[in-house]
Order: C-alpha cells, then structure tokens, then sequence
C-alpha cells in the first residue's frame, strides 16, 4: 500500500490547539478515536485517501492536541464542538464521520449538538455503559479503573480496564490502549502520557454519556452502529448492540475486533466505503 503525502496543521479552539492531518482529495471523511490519535489511523486513512479527502486528529490533551489547562476534563460534547470548528476550518458544511470507540461517542454528541453537519456517521463499538441494564456495576468497575490509576499507574489501570472491556487477549488491538507502540516495547513518554490523560480525564466522560436518541433518529445524519465480527466476547459488543436497538437498525459488521481497523485497514477501508457508497446513492 503506497503511503499518501499528509499535510500537517494546527487549529486554535477554545482552551485548545488542535492537531489534524489531511490526505488525499474527493469528499471529506473524518476519522477519529478518543483517546486513540491521529497516527493509529494512518493505515486506515492512507487506504481510503485514494478517492476520499481524508482527515485524523489528535482529540484535545492527546498527542499533538496541548491544552490551556491539563487538568480540564475531556467530554463528547467538548470534542464534538472541536471537530465542529475543524469542519468550520476546512470550509465544509458536511462531512462523513468514522469514529471509534470513545471517538463514534464523539461522533454522536457531533450529530446532536451540530444538526446538519454530518451526512453519515459510522459509530464503531461506542463504549455507552449505560444503555446497558447493569450500568451500575460498570460505573463502579469504571470508577475502580480510576482509582487503580492514581494508586498504582498506567500499567495496572491497562490491566485492569483490558480484563473489564474482554480486550485482555491477542487480536487485533484495543483502540484504547496505546496503539502506536507493539506490546512487546516499552511505551514511549507520549503513550504514558496519553494514558495517565485518558484514565484521569476522560474514560468517566465518555462512558458516562447518555445519546441523544431524538437528535440521533431525525433523519438529518444517516447513523450506521459498526461491530467487529470478532468482537462478540467484549463489552463495546454489548453496547453497540443496544444502540443499535435502541434506534431499530440492524448494526454493521467490520473485519477484526474493536481495533480491526489498525490490523486490517485494507479489508476495513472496503466495508467503510460501501456503508458510504450507500448513503451516497440515496
């Protein structure tokens, strides 16, 4: 797979400067994590860039995205007013959006706080703990991931959050753990950094947020829930599930697990197109 020519900016937001990078050219595409950057999308955003514009950001307090104040906390509505100004920044009304886990959470708050500026919206395994009817012991286990955190560091917060979310085994990665770096390695000061961020600042807010369902059903974004085909023993399936109940339309599967689209972007690229092509038809 040949590697697209990337140009690099930066965007002043409120309390924050955003980092975002743009590839190829046709109609705009976002793709976006949360915590997960803009460099765990390079294969994906590579592969699609050869007929779409293509654009990954760092979301606020992660990698190349610095803060005001480090300690302000991390909210989908925040982030989805960030990616706002990014539409605003690249001069389009619209936009198709791809966000995984914390970040499809992102990409629903966007459809809701901004009418209209989403065309079509694939949520890929959102992590929405409490749609599902034991929302409190996994706010408690949420909380206990926390708390691990601070007594213990990143390390044992990775062990425990793998083993609550059923991503403590070998497949194709956990968008929520640190991506860039093999397992095998040491992470870099980056990756501890964006993890010491994602635990103190933003798993509460994001695993916390209820969906608009109102805004989310109007019809003025097409919202297309993802499932990997491996992810049946992990929560995210759980919840992706009950979204997809909750607005009467039967979820899509992608290849690999929760993160299939950093070990398999070619084949993960095909199906995102075609969701697209689809919505792009009507």
């Amino acid at each position: 797979m040949a590697i697209t020519p990337t140009r690099t900016h930066t965007l002043d937001v409120s309390g924050a400067r955003l980092y975002y990078e743009v590839r190829g050219t046709g109609p705009l595409l976002l793709l976006m994590g949360s915590p997960m950057d803009a460099a765990a999308f390079a294969p994906l955003a590579d592969t699609l860039a050869a007929d779409r514009t293509v654009v990954t950001l760092d979301p606020r307090g992660i990698s190349g995205s610095v803060l005001d104040d480090p300690e302000q906390e991390s909210t989908p509505d925040l982030r989805a007013d960030d990616v706002a100004a990014l539409l605003d920044a690249l001069g389009a009304e619209r936009a198709d959006v791809f966000g995984s886990s914390g970040g499809a959470v992102t990409g629903l708050a966007l459809v809701a706080r901004h009418p209209g500026r989403v065309r079509t919206l694939v949520a890929h395994e959102p992590p929405l703990l409490e749609l599902l009817p034991d929302a409190a012991a996994h706010r408690a286990d949420t909380e206990d991931i926390i708390e691990t955190f601070h007594r213990d560091g990143v390390g044992a917060a990775w062990a425990v959050f793998m083993a609550n979310a059923g991503l403590d085994h070998d497949g194709d990665g956990a968008p929520t753990a640190p991506p860039q770096e093999p397992s095998s390695q040491e992470p870099s000061a980056r990756d501890l950094a964006n993890s010491a961020r994602f635990f103190a600042h933003e798993l509460r807010g994001t695993t916390r947020y209820l969906p608009d369902l109102p805004a989310l059903m109007s019809g003025a974004t097409r919202v297309v829930i993802g499932i990997g085909v491996e992810s049946g023993g992990l929560l995210t399936y759980r919840t992706s599930v009950a979204l997809a109940e909750l607005l009467d339309a039967p979820p899509v599967h992608f290849p690999g697990d929760h993160g299939g689209f950093v070990g398999r972007p070619e084949e993960f690229a095909d199906t995102l197109r075609k969701i697209l092509t689809q919505d792009a038809a009507h």
